[in-house]
């Protein structure tokens, strides 16, 4: 370990972002029980079909301590949870979505929720799985219009509604004949991502598939 690692951990101790447990160091993602007792979405579970998008992965479900971890990175301002939780996305991105990429690109927050949060987390976790991926990440999509919070919405449809004509391609940006990973921190029924792939697939896109950290299970 280098001298600087190691000062790092002394001063301030990596913790497991979803149990908030203490790592042996700083260079492991979880500690050894969410590793194995995490809600893992295995196999054919872990893809859900969104319009637009060629494939749509994810590595863990949307319960139990990924919510409240997802929750403490998004409106708690712990964003150091991004690099655990964009090689995770990684990795589920080789595993099942294969290498067959040119662009990573994100589902952008609004300039109006941006000033408020002030960091967009699905742009920082593109960018870690961009660097874990070798390929570079770009902010091919814009966010023109304030929605209400997508989780506020009752059903698919009125999530549909709200979020229809909120993105456009960035000005100055091409997607033309590209093959994009799009990436954003969960998907419940898919309708931001279905939205951001229609632009992107519009804009001449030749395949957009999708990673994120968690599935949310439906509702049965």
């Amino acid at each position: 370990m280098r001298l600087v690692d190691w000062l790092l951990d002394l001063l301030f101790p990596p913790k497991c972002p979803f149990c908030r447990r203490l790592l042996d160091s700083g260079k492991d993602l979880l500690c050894p029980k969410c590793q194995r007792d995490l809600p893992w979405a295995a196999g054919a579970q872990g893809e859900k079909p969104v319009e637009f998008l060629d494939r749509c992965a994810g590595p863990l479900w949307y319960r139990e301590n990924v919510r409240h971890s997802h929750h403490r990175y998004k409106f708690s301002g712990l964003r150091c949870y991004a690099r655990p939780y964009g090689l995770l996305m990684a990795q589920c991105a080789l595993d099942r979505l294969g290498e067959d990429f040119d662009v990573v690109c994100w589902a952008p927050l609004s300039r109006k929720r941006l000033r408020k949060r002030g960091y967009d987390q699905s742009k920082l976790l593109a960018e870690v799985v961009a660097h874990r991926l070798i390929l570079p990440a770009d902010s091919l999509l814009e966010k023109v219009r304030d929605t209400a919070p997508q989780s506020g919405q009752t059903d698919a449809a009125a999530r549909r509604a709200n979020i229809l004509g909120a993105y456009r391609l960035r000005p100055g940006k091409s997607a033309e004949g590209m093959r994009i990973l799009l990436v954003d921190d969960v998907v419940t029924t898919g309708a931001t991502l279905s939205e951001c792939a229609r632009v992107l697939r519009t804009a001449g896109a030749e395949a957009v598939s999708a990673v994120v950290l968690a599935l949310t299970p439906e509702q049965k």
